[in-house]
């Protein structure tokens, strides 16, 4: 191995959706690297922001990074925020796939425009993908940084900003607990979790949640699984309870099968409707569902915001820090994880391969698995999580992990 020049140009973007704890992660890397001597060059809007540079509408020194806070007038000159900050400075897209060839040529012309040494990109596992796709057309140096709410990337315990997402989930539900129960209704929740449902199961055990349906093993609502939130809900009241909270993740599906962007008022809907099929069957315990008040509420982008937490900020700082280091080696090509409590790196050989393959099959790269500590927890709390899947539900759901029983 050669010895690194001793001064980098390294850039760094952002790209998907935004999450709390991006710029703590910009943060720790323009300070690492400045220590060292490097020049750190920030690129807006992703991908995108290569285009602009290739078009013209931007120079390379407008991109520069400093180690400096923010100028804030008066005596607050010099406070450092970027790590209590939500969102990105650089700005994030997630709209676009590079896939036109045209398109692809100006990406890989302003980054050699830019003249870098490596790149830093930061992304959930469609971001990775294609930039891994670009990285390897154009030769780059890059080392990816996990970041979702969803918590789906493989080979990592933990992606960016996903405990900050489940500390707002949570806040929400205790909040809407006290409605419900001040109202006696029951309150339907969706949360993000387009494939995999880590945040509603998480969050839906930390707030309380008496019901948690995640793509993974509710893939559909279909009437078994309404019998058994109508049941879970009898028995709340059977002991004197009067309302129910109910978390559902957006990547549960219709009765169809299909997607629907407001699942949860799909939900609230069948709940009373199906309780009254139940009822006229004979079964008056479920006649009173009819006459509960039931309500959805989709919590939305609100999810993506909130200060990130302490943890988040930690990780975020490792994550940097430790990208700058594995550039500093020239050990590129890396995805820096979270592993058993410390921040640590997998080769994107191992990675990419994982990712590529379970998108081509339209299944989660990292999904909850029935084996998931969490999913026993829940069941023993006595929170309805539907019911167990059998092989041949597994093999006719789209989207599901079909075969595979153990994910990194």
């Amino acid at each position: 191995m050669t010895p690194a020049p001793s001064t980098q140009k390294i850039g760094i973007l952002t790209s998907g959706g935004d999450c709390p704890g991006l710029n703590a992660v910009i943060r720790a890397v323009i300070k690492c690297a400045s220590r060292r001597g490097w020049e750190v060059y920030g690129i807006p809007y992703g991908t995108q922001g290569l285009i602009n540079l290739k078009q013209g509408n931007c120079g390379a020194q407008d991109l520069r990074l400093r180690d400096h806070g923010f100028d804030i007038p008066g005596l607050l000159h010099g406070v450092d925020v970027l790590q209590f900050l939500s969102g990105s400075i650089l700005g994030a897209l997630n709209k676009g796939n590079p896939g036109d060839p045209q398109i692809a040529q100006e990406i890989l012309d302003g980054y050699r425009r830019l003249g870098l040494d490596a790149l830093i990109a930061l992304g959930g596992d469609g971001s990775l993908d294609i930039i891994d796709d670009l990285a390897n057309q154009g030769g780059w140096n890059w080392i990816a940084i996990p970041k979702t709410i969803d918590n789906d990337v493989p080979f990592t315990e933990r992606s960016l900003g996903f405990d900050t997402a489940v500390s707002t989930v949570t806040r929400a539900l205790y909040d809407l607990t006290f409605t419900a129960a001040s109202h006696s209704r029951i309150i339907v929740v969706q949360v993000m979790g387009r494939d995999a449902g880590h945040l509603a199961l998480q969050a839906g055990i930390a707030g309380g949640a008496d019901v948690i349906l995640i793509p993974e093993l509710t893939p559909k609502l279909d009437d078994r699984t309404l019998d058994g939130i109508c049941q879970q809900i009898v028995q709340l009241r059977q002991g004197d309870r009067q309302f129910a909270l109910v978390v559902i993740a957006e990547g549960v599906r219709n009765p169809a099968g299909d997607k629907e962007k407001y699942i949860g008022d799909r939900l609230a809907a069948q709940i009373q409707q199906h309780g009254t099929r139940l009822c006229q069957t004979g079964q008056p315990e479920f006649c009173y569902l009819e006459a509960l008040e039931t309500r959805a509420t989709t919590l939305g982008h609100i999810q993506r915001s909130s200060p990130p937490s302490s943890f988040d900020r930690l990780m975020a700082t490792a994550f940097g820090k430790k990208a700058v280091d594995l550039i500093a080696e020239q050990s590129y090509q890396q995805l820096v994880v979270w592993s058993q409590g410390q921040v640590d790196s997998k080769p994107l050989s191992r990675v990419m391969p994982l990712i590529k393959a379970r998108h081509q099959a339209h299944l989660c790269p990292r999904p909850v698995t029935p084996s998931n500590p969490w999913v026993q927890t829940a069941r023993d709390l006595g929170i309805y999580l539907g019911h167990p899947m059998t092989v041949s539900d597994a093999q006719a759901s789209p989207g599901r992990d079909q075969g595979h029983t153990v994910c990194p």
